[in-house]
């Protein structure tokens, strides 16, 4: 089915218009990539250690709470295939910068805390 364009004149395919926002968007791999690396540092360890806290002890929950970083397979394993290597690069990306602002304002604050004290 076709249609004529007014503006135009030219022939364009109905199917091609309706399937515009099917065809991936440069920049949509890119920032799904960062806020899915941004949510992962944020939302795994927390989810982890609340499961743990509910299934186990406190004490052992604290002792297994370092092999969270094993969900650090996930990212590393996204780089390394060829077809989620963008995707892959971009979450590692957001990961380290979460990393880098929550470690930077931690660090900020207890600065502030510290000066204010002394």
């Amino acid at each position: 089915m076709s249609t004529d364009d007014a503006r135009d004149g030219t022939v364009v395919d109905a199917g091609s218009r309706v399937d515009w926002w099917h065809r991936d968007h440069p920049v949509f791999t890119r920032l799904a990539g960062f806020f899915t690396g941004l949510a992962f540092v944020a939302i795994v360890p927390a989810l982890y250690a609340a499961i743990l806290r509910s299934v186990v002890s406190d004490e052992t929950a604290e002792s297994l709470f370092p092999f969270v970083l094993v969900t650090l397979a996930v990212p590393l394993g996204l780089v390394i295939s060829e077809r989620t290597r963008r995707f892959g690069k971009y979450l590692l990306f957001g990961m380290v910068v979460c990393t880098l602002v929550v470690v930077g304002v931690a660090t900020l604050v207890l600065w502030v805390l510290a000066t204010r004290e002394g």
